[in-house]
């Protein structure tokens, strides 16, 4: 990039401001990433973005040959953003036996698969010990298989049923084969919004807690932001300033994952995020969050095609070959369930980046140029 150039050609004092300071390595105010959710300037924002990104991950775009299993849809907060989670006695209610579980990860291992993520409902009858059995099956049937299971939110509720803290639960779960802990759970961090949403489970200050836990305990982590519901910008940044200070106290956070909203089946409503509106939260976070390596444009809730286009804009990684993904479907994506590795090299270079495979904690295992 010309950067002289570029800041010439920016007509908004404040933008222009805002770009000198990326090119000089300084970092973003909440003024600043509010500013950028404001501008109509798309193209700015995205080229920043992948100039920061090019800084630390050149032309190289990440994917996994990972499974996700969701191992039950029964849960006990029947959040109003959600139509995945139903009660016990509702007829889509299902349940998945160890047997079904271990089966989907023996057919991942012999496809090279390298993670299996773990996240599914909170039920009800679910004992304390069928979270630490499940993980411990997983590990002992298959040792080479990282394990990337339960959010937050439930780390927090086996907290609550078993009365063990975050740290107990965790060098328990960590003992029996845990590596690491997915994003998920964290919704938006706004108190006002959070009421409205998801008024029963884990609030903000006790999801970022588990991960500082987790971080200590030397569990890497991973974050996310569900965005475009009843969340304003300011709300967006105030989310991601929480976790920018949390990893600058622990950097232990492996990946921000925005997820965009899909609201059909839902209590809550509403439409569905713009293109636009998903490229600039992708480019912005990265903007905005300078002490994450990685941004990742998850394929499953931005649909192929935008996520190619954010591989530009500032991500670098588009998760994995997943196989079997239903949280998000129940809420009307119209993505495929999964990918084989083949398709998602062709995705990457397609986009005009380089693909890597990679394992869980972003250490290359393979580079096809």
């Amino acid at each position: 990039m010309q950067l002289d150039l570029l800041i010439e050609k920016i007509a908004d004092k404040d933008l222009r401001h805002i770009a000198e300071k990326v090119f000089e390595g300084k970092r973003l105010s909440f003024q600043d990433a509010v500013k950028l959710f404001y501008t109509a300037d798309l193209t700015l924002v995205g080229s920043l973005a992948e100039y920061l990104n090019r800084q630390k991950n050149g032309m190289f775009a990440y994917f996994v040959v990972n499974r996700q299993i969701n191992p039950t849809n029964v849960c006990i907060y029947q959040c109003n953003f959600c139509s995945f989670g139903v009660t016990k006695s509702d007829p889509r209610a299902y349940e998945m036996t160890l047997e079904e579980i271990l089966k989907k990860v023996e057919e991942t291992h012999k496809m090279g698969g390298r993670e299996v993520h773990i996240v599914g409902g909170i039920p009800p009858h679910w004992k304390y010990e069928n979270y630490v059995g499940l993980v411990r099956e997983i590990k002992n049937s298959f040792p080479d298989m990282v394990v990337k299971a339960w959010t937050a939110i439930e780390i927090h509720h086996m907290s609550k049923i078993s009365g063990k803290s975050y740290e107990k639960v965790l060098l328990e779960l960590k003992e029996a084969g845990l590596d690491a802990i997915p994003g998920g759970g964290a919704e938006i961090f706004s108190e006002r919004v959070r009421k409205l949403i998801a008024p029963y489970k884990a609030n903000a200050e006790e999801y970022l807690e588990v991960h500082r836990t987790a971080h200590k305990l030397g569990i890497p982590t991973n974050a996310t932001m569900l965005y475009g519901h009843l969340e304003t910008y300011e709300e967006r940044v105030e989310h991601m300033e929480r976790l920018r200070e949390l990893q600058d106290e622990t950097g232990g956070f492996q990946v921000f994952i925005p997820l965009a909203y899909w609201p059909e089946g839902t209590r809550l409503g509403g439409k569905r995020t713009s293109s636009v509106d998903d490229l600039k939260t992708v480019a912005i976070s990265r903007l905005f969050l300078d002490n994450f390596d990685h941004i990742k444009a998850y394929w499953i809730t931005l649909g192929e095609k935008v996520a190619q286009v954010a591989l530009n804009m500032g991500a670098d990684d588009l998760d994995g070959t997943i196989q079997e993904e239903k949280i998000v479907h129940a809420a009307g994506t119209k993505s495929a369930v999964g990918h084989t590795k083949e398709r998602l090299i062709k995705l990457i270079r397609d986009a005009g980046k380089i693909p890597v495979e990679r394992d869980t904690f972003y250490n290359p295992i393979a580079i096809y140029p």
